[in-house]
């Protein structure tokens, strides 16, 4: 029998103005690579679809590199089937440039401006399908970072998101560690010490199993536990 399917988004995406600039954020992967280690450890079937990042993926990982949005909802679309839990820890541009430019773009006395459209609400469109997905969604906000992040799970209809405070410089992006609300369906939530990412990463896994059983009426997916 296998095991059950878990699917990870990480990192930043990559939107291309011309051949040499791009529009990013500085997400580190560190986070969403850390939660897919430890669900391969715990026995799970992994599939870690990431945007650039300077990180070696865990060992019996599948991983899946990506550079923009669009590719990234692609990869998902074609990996979400038979998968029980989908965690979205990447940070997904919500912008690319309209008319990408072939040719670099010479530098120019007078304003320059960059149409932007929105990209696909990857979270939101698995939250949407109809194949009993257990969905966990990430919220990094520099304020009322609660309270945002409980908005954002009700308006994307997610069975949980993790929330943290990216203006801190030592549990922001690129830290070693991390400090977040693990909040729940019902609103309740729990706030984590500051944590290395990877104990932070079995600790929201505790959380996730245990909610997985309770949105499935008792529907287990427990693995052999080798952490």
């Amino acid at each position: 029998m296998l095991a059950p399917k878990v699917l990870i988004t990480a990192g930043p995406t990559h939107e291309p103005i011309d051949p040499v600039r791009y529009i990013a954020n500085r997400s580190s992967g560190k986070m969403a690579y850390a939660l897919a280690a430890v669900a391969k450890d715990l026995g799970y079937r992994v599939v870690l679809i990431s945007g650039p990042v300077s990180l070696e993926a865990p060992l019996g990982v599948c991983l899946i590199c990506v550079n923009t949005a669009l590719e990234m909802f692609d990869a998902v679309q074609k990996h979400i089937h038979d998968c029980a839990i989908f965690i979205g820890a990447a940070a997904v541009a919500d912008y690319r440039v309209q008319n990408y430019q072939d040719k670099k773009i010479a530098k120019q006395d007078a304003l320059f401006e960059l149409t932007l459209v929105q990209n696909p609400d990857i979270i939101a469109w698995v939250a949407q399908q109809e194949i009993n997905t257990f969905v966990v969604g990430f919220a990094a906000q520099t304020e009322d970072v609660l309270s945002k992040a409980q908005q954002k799970m009700q308006r994307k209809k997610l069975d949980m998101i993790i929330a943290n405070d990216v203006s801190q410089a030592d549990i922001g992006f690129g830290s070693e560690c991390n400090q977040v609300y693990i909040i729940k369906k019902d609103q309740s939530y729990e706030r984590s010490k500051i944590s290395p990412k990877i104990d932070l990463a079995r600790d929201i896994w505790q959380h996730i199993k245990q909610q997985y059983q309770s949105c499935y009426s008792g529907k287990s997916v427990e693995c052999q536990d080798t952490l």
